[in-house]
């Protein structure tokens, strides 16, 4: 893995550099690694300005994810830099994406995970750095083929323990240690 200097205003190489550093660097998830060092992770960058585009384009994307091989295309970052930018409008998104997979049929297949550049769980205040765990640099709907998860979970000794880990290791870390981290070098 390689930390490269991403272009600013680059949806895609922004999303990378984060899942690199946080994600990866960081171990939040212990699965990210192994499917991106083996490039399974389709970034795209979706152009939507409106929460029913964005909806197209979830339905083409977990249609393209149900018919990729997995060996090529494991999990997909479906990220909507020009939509949902409010958090709450984004959290009320989650239930008509719940709702795709459900009219796909894609209920055990695929499921979605969330983050958002202002991520906050429903018990924590807004600058809890816990929340840090799911913030990423544009909002995005990340597809996970629920097989894989399976099989990473069945495969790591304590998957129950993955979040009081993040939350110690953010905690050890704090706002500015993430901020360092984050940080492009021109900021």
């Amino acid at each position: 893995m390689s930390v490269s200097i991403p272009p600013p205003n680059d949806p895609v190489a922004l999303t990378r550099h984060w899942l690199e550093r946080a994600v990866i660097g960081l171990n939040l998830c212990p699965f990210a690694k192994a499917v991106y060092v083996k490039q399974q992770v389709r970034f795209v960058a979706s152009d939507a300005t409106t929460p029913e585009a964005l909806l197209e384009a979830l339905i083409a994307e977990l249609e393209f994810l149900r018919d990729a091989d997995p060996q090529a295309i494991d999990t997909t970052l479906l990220i909507h830099p020009q939509v949902l930018t409010d958090f709450l409008d984004y959290n009320d998104f989650l239930d008509v994406a719940e709702a795709a997979v459900t009219e796909l049929d894609l209920d055990g297949e695929i499921q979605i995970a969330s983050f958002h550049p202002d991520y906050r769980f429903a018990d924590s205040y807004e600058d809890a750095i816990e929340n840090y765990s799911n913030r990423s640099p544009y909002p995005m709907l990340h597809l996970l083929r629920e097989a894989s998860v399976e099989r990473a979970v069945d495969a790591f000794p304590d998957a129950d323990g993955i979040v009081d880990r993040n939350t110690a290791t953010l905690r050890g870390l704090g706002l500015t240690g993430w901020r360092q981290l984050m940080a492009m070098p021109d900021d």
